[in-house]
């Protein structure tokens, strides 16, 4: 009896030490993607500023995948952390929009979860004009009480890839209100699979 390994090459079964075939690939959800070069992650190197709601003037953090990539992005996680008070209350989300209007921003750098072994296809980018976005995900809210009072903290988001972007489609953050001051970072983790 023979399989197939994620590579396509013919191999074994892989038997334990009772002769019951192993079934589960060990190392966590994600090693089987991260070992074959396909995982990537990208967060906000310095604290960023948010725009309105539905703006088509975008400000936080942003994951396209461009036209002609040839890959569907599957979004995995999503992360955020936020260190001071909303100037008022507001709700995070996350809107998809076209590929239109994005470019690849240095400080939101792209990195394989295999460090230094593929390029990935996407762009990220902190700020720029797209196109009629739609909020697929509400994520999470913040208060205008001090952080004295509310102790905001990292939170990550498992998508289970939930979310997944075509060719000529990318996916940004959202808030109702704009955060005033540079407060908050973002980050995803995407999977490229041939489109």
């Amino acid at each position: 009896m023979y399989g197939k390994n994620s590579s396509g090459v013919g191999s074994p079964p892989l038997i334990d030490a009772d002769r019951k075939l192993v079934t589960v690939i060990s190392g966590g959800k994600y090693a089987e993607a991260a070992m074959a070069g396909r995982m990537f992650y990208s967060a906000n190197s310095v604290m960023v500023l948010t725009s309105t709601t539905l703006n088509t003037t975008f400000l936080g953090l942003g994951l396209c995948n461009p036209t002609g990539s040839g890959k569907n992005v599957i979004v995995h996680e999503f992360g955020w952390a936020m260190i001071v008070a909303a100037a008022a209350g507001l709700v995070l989300a996350l809107a998809t929009t076209t590929d239109s209007g994005f470019a690849n921003s240095a400080t939101c750098p792209i990195v394989n979860c295999r460090n230094g072994y593929a390029t990935s296809v996407c762009y990220t980018d902190e700020d720029a004009t797209i196109v009629a976005p739609t909020i697929v995900k509400v994520v999470s809210q913040a208060t205008t009480a001090a952080t004295t009072t509310m102790q905001p903290r990292p939170q990550v988001l498992d998508l289970g890839g939930s979310i997944i972007l075509a060719p000529g489609r990318a996916i940004v953050t959202d808030t109702t209100t704009a955060m005033a001051a540079d407060s908050v970072q973002f980050s995803f983790l995407w999977e490229e699979v041939d489109a």
